[in-house]
């Protein structure tokens, strides 16, 4: 009778405890998925001498590493077609770098232990400006219309000479729809290059508006430069054309 009873209460426990772990691994699953998201806002413009550099969208990027993590993968922040970048981030440390070999220009070396590693504390909503040295800047832009058809005038500014300089490979103009102008988002696109681009640093450009369906009395247009061996080309502001 007494063996029976002790089997009895045996089973119980084991019954109940059985749930129980069964709710712990569900509470613990739970609080895994259910992190709180971060809040703190890295905000900044990539810039030569406190002015903003035109990219194009999603092409450039940097990347925010937090040391002592492992082996995390980094987090992306892509930079904006205006120059600018954004990431939502938990406070804490973080070495900002860019992705190698990207971007129309040298990044500066601050010593010899970080190199171009820009290190960042993160305490609350920040903003840090990425200063480089661009290898060429476009100047003096101006856009105008004709008849189904946008122009601009613009020059050309070295930046960097001697052994780093290069060349200019071609200079473009570009219209879009929408406020995205890039190789990959245009509805019409004119190019000069090799020996209308060689020596030169003033430049006038047209391009022809299509046909646009659904209609629409206004583009959008920037200026670019692509650079000889340097993959991403500089871009000038956009700016919205009423046609």
């Amino acid at each position: 009778m007494f063996t029976s009873n002790r089997n009895d209460i045996m089973k119980f426990r084991y019954k109940s405890i059985v749930p129980l772990l069964a709710l712990g691994v569900l509470f613990s699953s739970c609080e895994k998925d259910n992190y709180a998201e971060p809040k703190t806002s890295l905000t900044g413009n990539i810039v030569y001498k406190g002015e903003p550099i035109g990219v194009e969208f999603g092409q450039v990027r940097l990347q925010l590493w937090q040391p002592g993590f492992g082996k995390l993968a980094p987090i992306d922040a892509p930079i904006d077609q205006d120059g600018s970048f954004s990431a939502r981030l938990f406070d804490g440390n973080y070495k900002l770098v860019f992705t190698r070999n990207d971007g129309p220009w040298q990044t500066i070396n601050k010593d010899a232990s970080t190199r171009d590693t820009t290190m960042i504390s993160l305490n609350g909503d920040q903003q840090v400006d990425i200063e480089v040295i661009p290898y060429y800047l476009i100047r003096n832009v101006t856009f105008s219309k004709e008849p189904k058809k946008v122009s601009s005038s613009f020059e050309v500014e070295k930046i960097i000479t001697g052994t780093d300089a290069r060349d200019v490979e071609r200079v473009s103009l570009l219209i879009s729809r929408t406020q995205f102008v890039s190789r990959a988002n245009n509805i019409g696109i004119t190019n000069k290059e090799g020996a209308d681009v060689a020596g030169k640093t003033s430049f006038s450009l047209s391009v022809d508006v299509p046909t646009i369906s659904p209609s629409q009395d206004f583009v959008f247009a920037r200026v670019g430069v692509k650079i000889k061996d340097v993959e991403d080309m500089i871009f000038s502001r956009v700016e919205k054309i009423q046609l």
